[in-house]
């Protein structure tokens, strides 16, 4: 959208307060008010059929509430504080909901600087501001002692009644313009002060409130809307009172009209969101999360009015949510971590109809969580890309079958599977001849088979070849990848080769891992993912580059920490950079023993790094290191892991969730392992059992994961948990002499029957201590 179109988009601006003639004594009657604000269509991409809401939707709601006239007068009557009458849930319509199609990556955008040179409408003449936070918080302290709230309630009658009265109450300057992206111009420690009293002032006050609101929301508007009209939805939805159920209905009517703003209004939020606490940011994502999982999940059904009726709550509030999960994702490091975002809740619908429903309509006025998959855990995550793979593999053999018999030959039943056989002394060229030659199986279910080896692969033997295949691809001596011992990870090597095709085999073994639930030991660094992930589907254009993403010092410092730390230091240098350093556009790689010499930008050679331009130097340095230099090797990877794994599903995860997939979590739980655990030759209640869990209860986290990984082949859990291990402790009828040994491809510990908790403390550490393992350093 353009900034001229911005400024003719139509938006509401207020009438009088109705509130205000409370305080001015008058009886007169009130305008009628018919409907609630007219929604403001932001254009598909923004709002997602929002603009297709009619008049009369919305209606009900108003005419709902029309009883707070009769109630106030009767009130003034009374000459008492007014006792608003909250609408009447069960009226309440549906106009249509908001989504947003993550297919089309439409993410809310983060440049501020067409924000800043966008025109901005003028601000609204405010009220004289009535209050200072002081003189708010002495009002407090005298109702308290006394008992008389009557100035604490006419400040918040005042405060709440209109959005003028906000704006003029918590404004730092009312005479003041504040039109920058990054500053919303509002008294935050004010605002902070107001709502967390709120909460300790009697009911009548916190009903007040509540009415004010329900004005403000219920007025007409004309008009541009302007951004002190922004800096009101932005107090009101701080407010704490969303917390209780019994203002869900009001809250909704908040979160649709925030939901319905236009783009442009939409990113002044998001800036000013992001300038909040840690503490108010956390507690605005979990009141959001909790209307959305109290209106899937009602502890009192009749508290709300049938979902039917109000289809349009949760896609309302994911919005909202939207909008802070981008201001999060703006801040280094995040407010919070992603998965706050989770809403565990998701876990028990029908993820696959989600899934299905969000694969079938897209961004049509069709409601999906997938369209905000950020609210999905990792866990649900990985059973829809699970069941997502299922269908594809019955499907495949499906067509297998009816290909076979279409021409008249017997079934097989092997020709339902992806079937490797390989031998133990060829496994890496076994391995890539036969991926090579099966390519239309690799969606299929995976059977291996070691060549002269009797035996049934129920597992077992998969898990062996995925990790001797992993141990051998990534030694050192193979020279695919190079190991940094500073990250304790691998990163591509730049030499440059004829064929890379067992980089593609690399791929294909992540994604077969990924297909199949299997857990790999592979230490990529973050940024590997996230490279993995551009674009998310592979394109349909060979020519379109894949793999390359926009990488930081921070990509770099998770692979060669040193190296980062120079470039930093490079760019925080206060002396002269080209006569200190002496350094041109030019990197040198040794390869087999030879320097070669690379420039990051045409005439390189010639061109000295100077105070001016080492910020380019330093980004074009490491986006060689990262993207150009290995841009061959990653290719075939990516091709090689989208061959299995090409699913729109992909499109759910972040690079962080890929990860984990592949590798499962970094975070153990030791007791829950003990929980999940199963014995054979032994019971919970045996001495040695005791004495296991004893100590490995209460092992430091290093040596709990190097028992993960003795007996597991990897020292992360899959998504999961504990439980998806299925972890084994067999008794071992040797001598107590002996070390513990571990079948990792059946996650398996077979234990000697040690007589004293010491001596297998003793064992225990020495054998998990001294264990080659597959991982490599």
């Amino acid at each position: 959208m353009s900034e001229a179109d911005r400024d003719r988009v139509p938006s509401p601006a207020a009438q009088p307060a109705v509130a205000a003639d409370e305080r001015k004594g008058k009886k007169e009657k009130e305008p009628e008010r018919e409907k609630l604000p007219p929604i403001v269509s932001a254009g598909a991409s923004a709002t997602a059929g929002l603009d297709r809401g009619s008049k009369g939707q919305i209606s009900t709601f108003s005419s709902s509430v029309s009883p707070v006239s009769q109630k106030q007068e009767a009130a003034e009557n009374r000459n008492s504080p007014t006792h608003p009458v909250f609408p009447n849930i069960k009226n309440v319509t549906d106009p249509p909901p908001v989504c947003l199609d993550v297919r089309q990556k439409q993410r809310l955008s983060t440049d501020t600087s067409s924000e800043t040179k966008a025109a901005v409408p003028p601000e609204s003449a405010l009220p004289l501001q009535p209050r200072t936070m002081k003189d708010f918080q002495e009002d407090v302290e005298k109702s308290k002692s006394s008992g008389d709230w009557k100035a604490v309630h006419d400040f918040y009658l005042t405060t709440f009644d209109s959005f003028p009265e906000l704006n003029a109450a918590f404004k730092k300057d009312t005479t003041t313009s504040f039109n920058t992206i990054e500053d919303s111009g509002i008294n935050a420690k004010f605002v902070n002060a107001v709502y967390d009293a709120l909460l300790n002032t009697p009911q009548d006050i916190q009903k007040t409130v509540l009415k004010g609101i329900i004005n403000s929301l219920l007025r007409e508007w004309k008009g541009p809307r302007t951004k002190d009209d922004l800096r009101a939805y932005f107090i009101l939805l701080q407010n704490p009172q969303f917390n209780n159920t019994s203002t869900y209905v009001i809250y909704a009517h908040l979160l649709r009209q925030i939901a319905a703003l236009v783009e442009a209004d939409h990113h002044f939020l998001i800036h000013w969101v992001k300038k909040l606490s840690q503490k108010r940011f956390k507690q605005l994502v979990e009141r959001l999360l909790q209307f959305i999982s109290l209106r899937l999940f009602p502890a009192k059904p009749e508290e709300f009015p049938p979902l039917t009726k109000c289809s349009w709550w949760i896609p309302s509030a994911s919005r909202v949510l939207a909008l802070l999960n981008t201001a999060n994702n703006l801040v280094h490091p995040p407010l919070i971590p992603y998965t706050d975002f989770y809403n565990s809740t998701l876990d028990h619908i029908d993820l696959m109809e989600e899934y299905h429903t969000w694969q079938s309509f897209g961004n049509s006025h069709r409601f999906s969580f997938c369209q905000y998959p950020f609210v999905i855990s990792i866990a649900a995550k990985k059973i829809i890309i699970q069941r997502d793979s299922e269908q594809q593999m019955i499907s495949i053999a499906r067509q297998s079958l009816v290909d076979k018999v279409s021409r008249r030959q017997r079934p097989d039943m092997n020709m339902l599977f992806l079937n490797m056989k390989v031998r133990r002394t060829h496994l890496v060229s076994d391995s890539l001849d036969e991926l090579t030659r099966k390519g239309a199986d690799l969606k299929k279910k995976l059977k291996v088979t070691f060549v002269g080896e009797a035996g049934l692969d129920m597992g077992g033997l998969t898990k062996e070849w995925f990790l001797l295949l992993i141990r051998q691809i990534f030694h050192p001596d193979y020279g695919m990848f190079t190991y940094h011992k500073d990250s304790h990870c691998h990163w591509f090597s730049s030499f440059k080769c004829d064929n890379y095709s067992e980089f593609r085999l690399v791929g294909i073994l992540m994604g077969l891992a990924v297909y199949n639930s299997i857990t790999l030991d592979i230490r990529f660094p973050p940024c590997c993912y996230k490279k993995l992930l551009s674009p998310p589907i592979v394109p349909s254009d060979q020519n379109t580059p894949v793999g390359i993403c926009s990488v930081t010092t921070d990509d770099l410092s998770q692979i060669m920490p040193e190296l980062a730390r120079g470039l930093s230091e490079l760019l925080s240098y206060e002396g002269n950079v080209e006569e200190d350093f002496y350094s041109t556009f030019q990197v040198f790689q040794e390869e087999f023993g030879i320097i070669k010499s690379y420039n990051l930008k045409p005439g390189g050679e010639k061109i000295p790094v100077t105070n001016q331009n080492r910020k380019e130097y330093v980004q074009l340095y490491i986006d060689f290191l990262l993207n150009k230099s290995i841009y061959k090797q990653f290719a075939a990877f990516y091709y090689g892991f989208h061959s299995v794994c090409a699913s729109n599903a992909l499109m759910l995860l972040r690079p962080e969730e890929v990860e984990i997939l592949v590798c499962g979590s970094p975070e153990l739980d030791m007791h829950a392992l003990q929980r999940s655990t199963q014995y054979d030759g032994y019971a919970k209640t045996d001495s040695t059992i005791r004495y296991f869990w004893d100590v490995v209860l209460g092992f430091p986290l290093d040596l709990q994961k190097k028992l993960l990984h003795f007996t597991t082949g990897s020292d992360r859990v899959p998504v999961g948990g504990m439980a998806d291990l299925n972890f084994k402790i067999s008794k071992n009828e040797t001598s107590t002499n002996w070390l513990p040994v571990a079948h990792t491809c059946f996650n398996q510990l077979c234990l000697p029957p040690y007589k004293s908790k010491k001596d297998l403390k003793q064992k225990l550490i020495i054998g998990i201590s001294n264990s080659e393992g597959f991982g490599l350093e």
